[in-house]
Order: structure tokens, then C-alpha cells, then sequence
């Protein structure tokens, strides 16, 4: 097969709602809540999040560098993953999650750096239009949370430098959560990083491993600043495993407590063998599967501080 989407790339069109993965005013995985959780949470309209998921276009590349969106089997695959387990995260207040153009997970790994690099920047093209839709048609001046993960926090860094870095829209920015991809120092010139757990218009993230494994990365990718989930801080404190709140694993419905500790060492989260059922066979020390759902309910709950931390300061002023 040919290069289609590279070659002659067409940004896609999100006045289209069915390439919007997750909407409020539609029904879909990102508004479930697990049922331990059910009815703790009052929604809160009044915060948007702009959700950008990571790669699940992982099948064969079949000189497709770019996924198709009206690949209907692609679809439900990240509905049912990151859709329903990460975006839900969120889901307290609006969340709007475009499908889009993403770049093939091949195009993190080949050796033909320059068209892996194009499919990323296509994919970015596809990540902009749709953030420039939602603030022209639904935002409406309401606080934003910018929320990632993996190829998604890629596009992320890009939306937050080009329209929120030293731009009115910063005055907005709840705070970015850019997880599961490095953020190198210096990436941004005055975006400050988040160093606490109520600090606002700021941007936070991690890269989740077991403790003392050091992941085999090019010296490009083992350059980045950590927050750690557990306590909020930036540095390399520790907290223990009593700061866990909840994890969801496997199963949507079940929320396992006290899961791990975390700890930043250089630039990457180190946690000790998560404890759940079965886990003493679960031998994988890399858990960027679980960057978001291994702290489930830290997030969401850091998330309500952190707005209601936004808004105090802005009634102040």
C-alpha cells in the first residue's frame, strides 16, 4: 500500500462529531465512573479538559504510517482502552477527546526518522485543528485542563507551547497533565512546572517504571522533568505507599487501594511491584501502560483540588 496519509494529508474535519471520541453533550466510555465511585461525584460544567489519547494505532504499519478514521475497529480499540481507563479520569468535568490522524506506533521507532517525524507532525496538524474547533464552538471562555498520554502528550507540549506559552489562554490553564512521554527541561521558556498539588497554570507529568530498572532509551529520550503523582512534588521525595488512593486495573469496576509508593529518580517515576491480585506473576518493570490508571484516584482527586485552587485565585483577583 501506498503512503497515503503523508503524502497527501487532509486535516479532518471536526464540525463532524463522530470524529470526536469523547463529547459532553454524547454519551460515550469517557463518562463512566467505576462503581465503587458512583454518585461520589458532583459534575462540575463549569471545566473543560481537552483529552488527546495515545497510540492504539499498533497493528501492521502495511506502509500506512497514519491511522485511518473510519477504521471502525481502531475506534472501539481506543474507546475501550484509553477512552474508558484515562479519559474518564477526568470525566468530573467536560471532557472532549478528538479522534485524529495518528501517527503509527512504528513511526517512535523507525529508522526512517524523517517519515516517522512527518506522521507525528500530521498527526499534530490533526491534534490542532481540533483543539482550535472546540475553542471557537464550545469553549466559551471556561477554565481549561489540557489532558495526554504517550503519542498524545506529544502533541500536547505542542498545543500548550504554541497557543497557551505567554498567550492570554494561559490565564485559563487549570493545569496540563503530559504523561507518559518525556518533557525535556526547557521545553518551555516561561510555562512553569507544576511543584505542588493546588499550583495552577502549570504543566506536570511522569514516565511509570519499577524500581530501579533503567529503561534501554536513546540519551534524547532520558531528558525530562518528573512530578510525582503520590505527593505533587518535583523532586525526588519520597511518598509511601499510604498516599496511594486507588487504582483501576484490568477490571473498570474494581478499585485497588494502596496499590505502590513513587519516588522521582532523574527522569523517570519509580514505583515498587504494583500489589494487586496475580501480581507477583506480573514480571513487566515498564508500566507506561498504566501511567494514568495506576494513580486513578490521585488524579482525580488532585484534579478537584487544583480547580477549586483555580478558582479561589481567580475570585480573589
Amino acid at each position: 500500500m501506498a503512503d497515503p496519509n503523508i503524502s497527501v494529508f487532509k486535516v479532518t474535519d471536526y464540525q463532524v462529531l463522530a470524529n470526536w471520541a469523547a463529547l459532553p453533550q454524547h454519551e460515550d466510555p469517557s463518562d463512566e465512573v467505576p462503581a465503587p465511585l458512583s454518585g461520589i461525584y458532583i459534575k462540575d460544567s463549569s471545566v473543560d479538559v481537552f483529552f488527546i489519547h495515545p497510540t492504539t494505532y499498533t497493528g501492521k504499519l502495511n506502509g500506512r504510517w497514519m491511522a485511518d478514521l473510519n477504521d471502525e475497529k481502531l475506534n472501539t480499540k481506543t474507546d475501550e482502552s484509553s477512552i474508558r481507563y484515562q479519559a474518564s479520569v477526568f470525566n468530573e468535568f467536560n471532557v472532549y477527546a478528538p479522534r485524529y490522524q495518528q501517527a503509527h506506533i512504528q513511526s517512535f521507532y523507525t529508522e526512517e526518522k524523517q517519515r516517522g517525524e512527518a506522521a507525528q507532525k500530521a498527526a499534530y496538524k490533526d491534534v490542532r485543528s481540533a483543539f482550535l474547533y472546540y475553542l471557537e464552538n464550545w469553549n466559551n471562555g471556561k477554565p481549561i485542563i489540557l489532558a495526554a498520554h504517550s503519542q498524545g502528550a506529544l502533541h500536547a507540549k505542542y498545543l500548550l507551547r504554541e497557543f497557551f506559552e505567554g498567550k492570554p489562554l494561559q490565564e485559563k490553564l487549570v493545569a496540563a497533565y503530559i504523561i507518559g512521554l518525556q518533557v525535556e527541561p526547557g521545553f518551555f521558556s516561561q510555562l512553569p512546572l507544576c511543584e505542588d498539588s493546588l499550583q495552577t497554570g502549570c504543566y506536570l507529568g511522569w514516565r511509570t517504571f519499577r524500581r530501579d530498572f533503567e529503561p534501554d532509551y536513546d540519551s534524547s529520550f532520558r531528558k525530562s522533568v518528573v512530578v510525582n503523582p503520590l505527593n505533587w512534588k518535583a523532586d525526588t521525595s519520597y511518598a509511601p505507599v499510604q498516599l496511594h488512593k486507588g487504582a483501576i486495573l484490568r477490571n473498570f469496576n474494581k478499585v485497588y487501594y494502596k496499590v505502590s509508593d513513587a519516588q522521582v529518580h532523574e527522569d523517570l517515576l519509580w514505583i515498587s511491584r504494583p500489589k494487586f491480585p496475580g501480581s507477583r506473576l506480573y514480571k513487566s518493570r515498564n508500566y507506561h501502560i498504566g501511567d494514568i490508571n495506576l494513580f486513578y484516584l490521585n488524579i482525580r482527586e488532585n484534579l478537584r483540588a487544583r480547580v477549586r485552587a483555580f478558582k479561589n485565585k481567580n475570585t480573589e483577583g
